[in-house]
């Protein structure tokens, strides 16, 4: 005989299950969600959980190829030098295990500075900052502390120290989702990417750890926290105009720093002669700068280029500040009324420019440049009327540089007093610290917020 179940009486007439059947189904049930959950974790893992915050997504399911978001953000870029190198002296397992190391090691400085690692590439590190670029640098900073007490541990231990290359560049990116419908990966998408790997390749070039860009400088809220010289103008693959970069050295051991520091009126002048092309000039300052700073060795840098220029007529820069700046089509942004005052400040600057080559009058010089101050202060007030009445999503960081090329200009007027026989120096700093990031903020960020006021009908 069958044994039977007994099923009571149900008024709704609702098959009954046995409560260690429906139990089973929870037990089951909590089980699958745990293991989605679990497998959830493990893909945050191989892609930043941040991402999903700047997508407004709640899940990695959620997420959908060609899903992407515009934000304001500096990218940091940390590379091993002499990887290859380092790595032919060891096993595959130790190479494994030294990169390991070494990156569990450092990452957490990226976290503790609002910082996101984007990606690890080998033994390359890529972070965006999107809370300010004051941290970026900060982290930068940081993380090259942070080696050092690193490489005191692989001393310890027997191995070589590693030495790092830094670039950090700031400006607006596109962050989302490429691939196909089979592997897809989060990304960003910007021109401010490829800089900021151009820096961080150009460290061993100029024999610094941290390099930055004009757009980082001139993004910082609070640059008097930081020791920073300008470098020269780079050509960047890809673009038809150069860049400005500056080394960081508040890492410097502490003698360094304060001969870097002593030196460095001398400097930014010696980098100007070379540039203007007096090479004689530029070699004996930067021979002067190494007497008195043994250990620089991007002043030596420069000399090797003074005597491979003086020898073989090699030459390392661009060129661009030697020659005015004209107005063109391709500086036009599509806001008449921008475009307009854009085209007034160029021919005002090269106007000066000029006038502080040739002139003999410092106080109607003076007075020119103050006129400047005035077209640059009366614009900036119009665009920032612009941004915020169009809430433009960008317009503190975009303020931000506004507020850095007006303190340019005060550190002008300074040096107009101070230098006021070495018109040809004032003449390159005026091109550099005026035309170039003029030019440079009107393709890059100004014609962004044109894009955006004209899609708002502007």
């Amino acid at each position: 005989m069958n044994p039977s179940i007994d099923i009571p009486a149900n008024d709704n007439k609702q098959a009954f299950v046995p409560t260690t059947l429906l139990e089973a189904e929870r037990e089951a049930h909590a089980g699958t969600k745990a293991r989605l959950k679990l497998l959830e974790q493990s893909l945050i893992h191989y892609s930043p959980h941040e991402l999903l915050g700047f997508l407004g997504k709640d899940s990695v399911v959620d997420i959908e190829l060609g899903n992407q978001v515009e934000r304001f953000m500096s990218v940091l870029f940390a590379d091993i030098r002499g990887f290859t190198a380092l790595s032919e002296a060891m096993t595959a397992q130790q190479t494994f295990d030294m990169i390991n190391s070494y990156l569990m090691t450092l990452s957490p400085v990226i976290n503790a500075h609002q910082g996101i690692i984007d990606k690890f590439i080998g033994d390359n590190i890529m972070a965006l900052f999107p809370t300010s670029t004051d941290a970026a640098v900060q982290a930068a900073v940081s993380l090259l502390d942070r080696l050092d007490e690193y490489n005191a541990g692989r001393r310890r231990a027997g191995y070589r120290p590693i030495s790092i290359g830094i670039g950090v560049n700031t400006g607006i990116l596109m962050l989302g989702v490429i691939g196909n419908q089979r592997r897809m990966e989060g990304t960003v998408i910007s021109d401010a990417v490829n800089i900021a790997a151009r820096l961080e390749t150009l460290t061993k070039e100029f024999q610094t750890p941290l390099l930055i860009s004009e757009h980082t400088l001139y993004g910082l809220a609070d640059p008097g926290r930081f020791d920073i010289r300008y470098l020269g103008r780079v050509m960047v693959r890809g673009k038809s105009r150069g860049e400005s970069i500056y080394e960081v050295f508040n890492h410097d051991e502490a003698t360094m720093r304060e001969g870097k520091r002593a030196t460095a009126a001398e400097f930014d002048q010696a980098i100007a002669y070379y540039q203007l092309k007096q090479v004689d000039r530029a070699r004996l300052m930067f021979q002067h700068i190494i007497e008195k700073n043994p250990a620089d060795a991007t002043a030596k840098v420069y000399l090797e280029r003074c005597e491979q220029y003086q020898t073989h007529r090699i030459d390392e820069d661009t060129g661009e500040l030697l020659h005015s700046v004209q107005w063109k089509d391709d500086y036009r942004i599509g806001i008449s009324d921008i475009d307009r005052d854009h085209e007034h400040l160029l021919a005002s600057i090269n106007e000066l420019i000029e006038a502080v080559r040739h002139g003999d009058d410092n106080r109607d010089i003076k007075s020119m440049l103050i006129a400047v101050a005035g077209q640059v202060r009366e614009h900036f007030d119009f665009e920032e009327t612009l941004m915020l009445e169009h809430q433009y999503p960008f317009i503190t960081e975009h303020k931000t540089q506004h507020v850095a090329y007006r303190n340019s200009i005060n550190h002008l007027l300074c040096d107009l007093e101070i230098h006021r026989e070495k018109r040809e120096y004032l003449a390159v700093k005026i091109n550099q610290l005026m035309i170039e990031w003029l030019v440079n903020h009107t393709i890059q960020i100004d014609r962004h917020l044109a894009r955006y006021l004209k899609e708002r009908g502007v």
